[in-house]
C-alpha cells in the first residue's frame, strides 16, 4: 500500500472473523425466509396466477442443489469475494468475467434497492395501526440510513445481529405453517398445490423465478470468503445449510397457505390480502401479542436481507476495485472495520437516488419496487449461476484436479442444462411474471438490461486488453495476484 494513502485505509477484508454460523446467517438473512413467506410468496401468487408456486420452490431447490456441488468445488480452490465474477472469469475467460461482474453489480444492487419498497411499505402499514401516519418512503429512507451505518461496521457485528433475526423468524414461520396446516380451509389437507403436473402448466416459468428470487444469497457464502477462518471447509457447509433450509422452509410455508386457503383460493386470497395473508390466516388461532411479534419479525426480516444484499454489493465493488477493473478506491477498506468503505457508501448512495426517483414519481412500492426490481435481480442472478455451471467445467477441464467427474463434470453439466432451460421459460414467461400485457415494453427492458451490462463489461474487458495489459491480466485473480498462487497450474491455464 502507498504512504500517500490514508491511515484509515487498507487493501484487504478483514481475515478469520467469521465462522459457519456467521456466514450461514449472512446468507439465509438475504434470502429473509419470513420476507420470502409472507411477502414473495403471497405476491408471486397474486401477480402471477399461478397456484405452483410451493412446487417450484423445491423444484428449484434441487436444481441449486446440483448447481452448488461444482460451485462448492471451485470455492476449495479460488478464495475471492468477488465470486460469480471471478468464476466465471478462470472458467470462461477475462472479458466473459468482466461482463458477469457488471451483470452482478446490476443484479444485486435491483434485489437490495428493490427491498426497500417492501421494508417502506410494511413498516408504514404497521405503524399506521398505531397512530403514525407516514408515507412508505419515509420509513424507507429511515431503513436505508440505519443500512448506511452498518454498513461500514465490522462485519462480525452484523453477523450477530443477522443470526439472533433470523432464529426468530424462522421460529415464527414454522409456527405459523404448523397453525395453517392444522386448520384447513376444506376440513382436509390438500397437496395439490406440490402435483408434479403444475411443471407442465402454463406460467410455471414465472414461478420458477419468483422461486429463483427467494433463493438469491445462498450463492453468497463464496462472497465472504476471504472474511472466514476456514474458507474450505466454511463456505461449503455454509452453502449446503443454507440451501436446505431455505427450500424446505418455503416449499412447506408455500404449500401451508394453500391448505389454510383452499388450493383454489390461494390466488383470489393473495390478491385480495397481499403481504398481510399469512397474518390474516393465522390470527383467528393467535394471540394478539404473538401477531405483533410476528409483524415485527417481517419487518426486521426485511432489514436483514437489506443489510446483507449491501454487504454482498459492497464486496463485488471491492473485488473489482482491487483488480483496478474499477477505480482503485473501490478496492480500499477501513483499517480499523475490515469493511469495504468506498463500495459501501456508493452503494449507500445509489439505493437513495433510486428511492427519492420512486418517490416522485409516485410508484406502488410493493408491486412496481418491491416486486418488479427483486424479480429482476433474480432473473440476474439466474443467468450468473446458468454461466458459473459452464464455467466450473471450464475450469476444472483446464487443471489436473481431484474432485472427481460428478464435481467437476457431471452435476455442473446437468444444473447448466437445468437452469438455462428454467432462464429460457422466464424470459418467454416474463410478462405473466410482471403482470403486464404480453406487447408490454417491459417485459424485455428488465432482461435487456442484463444484455447491455454485460456487453459493457466485455467491452471495457477488451478495451483494458489493449490499453492497460497489466490489469486485464489480473482479471480475476484476486487475493492471488501478488502472492505464489499465480504460479500454481490452476492459473498458468487461466485462459486469456
Amino acid at each position: 500500500m502507498s504512504h500517500s494513502q490514508p491511515d484509515t485505509i487498507s487493501a484487504a477484508l478483514a481475515r478469520g472473523r467469521l465462522g459457519i454460523s456467521s456466514v450461514v446467517s449472512f446468507v439465509i438473512a438475504a434470502a429473509a425466509p419470513l420476507t420470502v413467506v409472507a411477502g414473495g410468496a403471497t405476491t408471486g401468487y397474486a401477480v402471477t396466477g399461478v397456484t405452483g408456486i410451493p412446487l417450484a420452490y423445491l423444484v428449484v431447490a434441487v436444481v441449486l442443489a446440483l448447481f452448488a456441488v461444482g460451485y462448492v468445488a471451485m470455492s476449495r480452490r479460488i478464495i475471492n469475494a468477488g465470486a460469480f465474477y471471478t468464476y466465471v472469469s478462470r472458467g470462461l475467460g477475462r472479458p466473459a468475467g468482466a461482463g458477469a461482474a457488471m451483470v452482478a453489480l446490476l443484479a444485486y444492487n435491483a434485489m437490495q434497492i428493490g427491498l426497500y419498497g417492501g421494508a417502506g411499505a410494511v413498516l408504514a402499514q404497521f405503524l399506521d395501526g398505531y397512530g403514525v401516519d407516514a408515507p412508505w418512503w419515509v420509513w424507507a429512507l429511515v431503513a436505508w440510513a440505519v443500512v448506511a451505518v452498518l454498513g461500514v461496521l465490522r462485519i462480525d457485528l452484523n453477523g450477530r445481529v443477522l443470526a439472533v433475526v433470523l432464529i426468530a423468524e424462522c421460529v415464527v414461520a414454522l409456527v405459523f405453517d404448523a397453525v395453517m396446516v392444522s386448520h384447513p380451509a376444506d376440513g382436509g389437507v390438500s397437496f395439490d398445490t406440490l402435483a408434479p403436473s403444475h411443471v407442465f402448466a402454463a406460467g410455471i416459468g414465472a414461478a420458477l423465478v419468483t422461486a429463483i428470487t427467494g433463493f438469491v444469497g445462498f450463492e453468497g457464502t463464496v462472497v465472504f470468503s476471504e472474511e472466514t477462518r476456514d474458507p474450505r471447509r466454511t463456505i461449503a457447509w455454509a452453502t449446503y445449510i443454507a440451501l436446505a433450509v431455505t427450500g424446505l422452509l418455503y416449499g412447506f410455508s408455500a404449500w401451508a397457505m394453500s391448505v389454510a386457503t383452499g388450493p383454489d383460493r390461494i390466488v383470489e386470497a393473495a390478491r385480495a390480502d397481499g403481504t398481510d395473508l399469512i397474518f390474516t390466516l393465522v390470527s383467528p388461532h393467535l394471540t394478539d401479542s404473538v401477531i405483533t411479534v410476528a409483524r415485527v419479525l417481517f419487518i426486521t426480516s426485511l432489514f436483514a436481507a437489506l443489510l446483507s444484499f449491501h454487504h454482498t454489493v459492497a464486496r463485488y465493488l471491492f473485488a473489482l476495485g482491487r483488480e483496478r477493473v474499477l477505480p482503485p478506491a473501490f478496492g480500499r477498506t477501513s483499517r480499523r472495520t475490515g469493511a469495504p468503505k468506498i463500495g459501501s457508501l456508493v452503494q449507500s448512495g445509489l439505493a437513495a437516488a433510486v428511492l427519492i426517483a420512486y418517490a416522485l414519481a409516485e410508484a406502488d412500492p410493493i408491486v412496481h419496487l418491491f416486486f418488479w426490481v427483486t424479480v429482476t435481480g433474480g432473473l440476474g442472478v439466474l443467468i450468473l449461476m446458468t454461466l458459473t455451471s459452464v464455467a466450473v467445467v471450464g475450469f476444472f477441464a483446464r487443471i489436473v484436479h481431484a474432485e472427481g467427474l460428478w464435481r467437476s463434470t457431471i452435476a455442473p453439466n446437468v444444473a447448466a442444462v437445468a437452469l438455462g432451460g428454467i432462464l429460457a421459460i422466464t424470459l418467454g414467461e416474463f410478462d405473466t411474471l410482471l403482470g403486464v400485457a404480453p406487447d408490454s415494453p417491459l417485459r424485455w427492458a428488465f432482461p435487456a438490461s442484463y444484455g447491455v451490462a454485460g456487453l459493457l463489461g466485455i467491452v471495457w474487458a477488451l478495451i483494458l486488453r489493449a490499453t492497460r495489459p497489466h490489469v486485464y491480466d489480473a482479471i480475476g485473480l484476486g487475493a492471488d495476484r501478488d502472492t505464489t498462487a499465480l504460479r500454481t497450474p490452476d492459473l498458468v491455464r487461466h485462459p486469456a
